[in-house]
């Protein structure tokens, strides 16, 4: 538990502190590259932790299973209060984790910030993690970085480096890192956010030694940077502890050159946000105005791990939320009264009677989508744009309640939990009742596994990676008939334009926009006709389905049968019951029959599963694997074991680059070769190697392997060892008499 120093005072501040003093940001890095150590001085300095404890007791890594891993799992909340240059600040700070499985606790924690303190290890340099942090907090979220060098003793200390190397080293990092933010920061601000030394926008320090400075603070105290060598060498560390304080480093560069929110959000709001920005919402989400309309978005959910208990957090964008407030949830289509309201301190909720604008918050009573936009009841603005995800979920376990009687309520646990982290999905098997869970790699999914074990028993698979099925070409129109004969249905499959792929992906394509505005967007992105988009009947997991038939009648008694069976044929297809990637289907016909005792779900799910189904085996189906873009950082000596290591794996090297100590190797390998590889890595290498993974996409499976691969998937599924054939599924092909 975390204890607020002075809980009024800060109370106050939440509700009444001038806008232009609050800074909201996101602490960001590669894993193991120090940030919690890092975040646990600045918790010293707010007076919520002793001198003793700081970079010691990590307190932002609070959950049991964090500490016993020693890595960071979930982002921290805390909000902190500071004097600096004889005037109070009020940040809002998410202590967010480094590994791959967790990256979209990362992307929720910078959608509620305004800035992004990224941390590199002095050692390690910039890895896989560390770009994708910085895409994510710059060309994502619009998330102004500064930069902290964590770990220089290590440099001083492990290689023995002289001055020069080390400031050399430390160079070339702040180059890489705005090579980064130039290649993904908004144009206007390529030049505005680089960060350097002189600017003082970059410290450079030890967080486990608890010091840091920037060029500034030097200056002021008319020291060089070589007195951290003399007293390293001294073996003086309490000395730099005293006069080169970590946080004094770090608050500097986020009050100076962090933004406050309502400069943030004139640049962010436009990115996030696709209404008239001229409107009363538009001018009030621009001016971070609170006493304007509310709009506001749950960008996390904690979920205490004692309690199980459901807390909601995330950022006010304009307006105040009162705790007698009742908001309509926009995704859920739910209005929802407020029981609980206040703000995070790591674990626990200090409550507020009213949060404004410019501010994260914490509720508590109910639970939702993380990601959902909210606004008062009885309003009506248009919801935030969907967050964007690094990885895509490619590995899967069944989960089975030991008790059958469980069923129903592992279904609402596992719910609870896919809804606390949107990286994650899962879905009940029809035949066999088991939940599949479904994650970004099999920690992500032993994490989530073992939380929904402490609320029910579960019988677990192995962990199994997750392929996808996809077409070369058009399918043929297929003329399907039901099994009473009295119903038919003509449609084709073909693959999804990209134009189209990535308005879905970005969340611009959804069903919940205008008839009108999809209908030009099929035609602007795929070349459609115009009618297309406007008639689309569904959208699921990157896939279309669109009614293009004409005067066909009562149609619509069967929509739901025909959406339900197009979806269940997306999520398992034909060759070996894997989802299928990037496809649209078209229905260009259709035969109803007049008395409903005759449509009935069986005959139309029958029907609508075989033409889909023949429709997909004409189009030249070939199955994808997920593939990831590995990063190693070895000492020379084993680079050859490594490149040897990662050919067994059907891995590519990508790139090499090094110096006369240690060389960097980028590559790509499927994921299906990883479950094993970190262990090999650290073996070949005698645990001196550093590696990170970043998910790269989908490419073909060789065709060497492809038959043999798709048998044991089949297998795996519990599926037939042969796929099937048209002939499965002729009896239902209708043909003119």
């Amino acid at each position: 538990m975390v204890r607020v120093k002075n809980p009024e005072v800060l109370r106050n501040q939440i509700m009444n502190h001038p806008i232009e003093d609050r800074r909201i940001f996101s602490i960001a890095a590669h894993i193991d590259h120090g940030k919690s150590t890092a975040s646990d001085y600045l918790l010293r300095r707010a007076g919520l932790m002793s001198d003793e404890d700081a970079g010691l007791k990590v307190a932002t890594d609070s959950d049991d299973e964090e500490q016993e891993r020693g890595i960071t799992i979930f982002t921290s909340v805390v909000n902190l209060s500071y004097e600096y240059k004889g005037k109070e600040y009020l940040f809002g700070l998410s202590d967010t984790p480094g590994h791959i499985s967790f990256t979209g606790e990362v992307s929720r924690a910078l959608r509620g910030s305004d800035g992004a303190l990224i941390l590199v290890d002095a050692l390690e340099g910039m890895m896989t993690q560390t770009e994708t942090n910085i895409r994510l907090s710059v060309g994502e979220e619009r998330c102004k970085p500064v930069l902290f060098i964590n770990k220089v003793d290590r440099l001083i200390s492990e290689l023995k480096l002289p001055p020069s190397k080390v400031f050399e080293r430390l160079d070339t990092i702040v180059a890489l890192v705005n090579a980064e933010i130039k290649k993904h920061a908004p144009k206007e601000f390529r030049k505005e956010w680089q960060v350097s030394f002189q600017a003082n926008s970059v410290a450079a320090g030890s967080a486990k030694d608890g010091w840091a400075f920037t060029l500034d603070i030097l200056k002021e105290k008319e020291y060089t940077p070589t007195v951290v060598f003399e007293h390293y060498a001294a073996d003086d560390r309490a000395w730099l502890r005293d006069n080169l304080q970590l946080d004094d480093a770090l608050l500097r560069m986020i009050i100076e050159h962090l933004p406050s929110p309502d400069v943030a959000q004139k640049y962010k709001i436009p990115h996030i946000w696709k209404g008239d920005l001229e409107s009363e919402a538009g001018q009030s989400l621009m001016n971070c105005d609170r006493n304007g309309p509310l709009l506001g978005m749950i960008t996390k959910i904690f979920i205490d791990p004692k309690s199980k208990r459901p807390t909601l957090i995330g950022r006010i964008f304009s307006g105040t939320l009162r705790n007698s407030d009742s908001i309509y949830l926009l995704g859920r289509k739910e209005n929802i009264r407020i029981r609980r309201l206040g703000v995070m301190e790591i674990t626990d909720i200090l409550d507020v009677p009213e949060i404004p604008a410019g501010t994260l918050f914490a509720v508590y009573g109910f639970i939702c989508p993380s990601g959902e936009s909210f606004v008062r009841s009885g309003e009506e603005i248009k919801g935030f744009e969907e967050i964007q995800y690094a990885a895509e979920p490619v590995v899967s376990q069944t989960i089975h309640p030991k008790s059958p009687q469980d069923l129903a309520k592992l279904g609402e646990v596992v719910g609870q939990w896919v809804m606390a982290d949107g990286t994650a999905t899962f879905r009940q098997d029809p035949e066999s009742k088991r939940y599949v869970l479904s994650g970004i790699d099999p920690l992500q999914i032993e994490i989530l596994v073992s939380r929904i074990n402490e609320q029910i028993p579960i019988d677990v698979s192995d962990p199994v990676i997750v392929h996808r099925e996809f077409i070369d070409r058009p399918g043929e129109n297929i003329h399907a008939k039901s099994p009473n004969g009295h119903n038919r249905i003509i449609l084709r499959i073909e693959p999804l334009e990209e134009g189209i792929s990535e308005l879905i992906k970005s969340g611009e394509l959804t069903m919940d926009v205008d008839n009108r505005q999809r209908g030009m967007m099929g035609r602007d992105e795929g070349g459609w006709d115009v009618a297309w988009g406007r008639r689309m009947w569904d959208i699921e997991e990157g896939n279309v389905l669109i009614e293009a038939t004409r005067g066909v009648q009562r149609l619509d008694r069967i929509q739901a049968y025909v959406i339900s069976t197009w979806r269940q044929f997306i999520a398992q297809a034909t060759l070996a019951g894997e989802p299928v990637h990037h496809t649209k289907v078209i229905i260009t016909d259709a035969t109803v029959h007049t008395d409903p005792a005759h449509t009935g779900s069986t005959q139309i799910f029958t029907m609508t599963n075989a033409a889909l189904n023949i429709s997909f085996l004409t189009a030249d189906p070939h199955l994808k694997e997920p593939l990831l873009n590995i990063d190693i950082k070895t000492p020379n000596t084993y680079v050859g074991d490594l490149t040897s290591l990662l050919s067994q794996h059907r891995g590519m090297i990508l790139d090499m680059d090094g110096d006369n100590i240690e060389t960097k190797i980028k590559g790509r390998i499927p994921t299906a070769e990883t479950l094993e590889l970190a262990d090999e890595i650290r073996s070949a290498t005698q645990g001196r190697g550093f590696f990170g993974y970043e998910f790269s996409g989908f490419e073909q499976v060789p065709q060497a392997i492809e038959a043999e691969l798709i048998s044991q998937i089949r297998e795996r599924n519990e599926l037939p060892p042969e796929p099937p054939t048209i002939a499965t599924w002729a009896r239902f092909i209708y043909k003119r008499q």
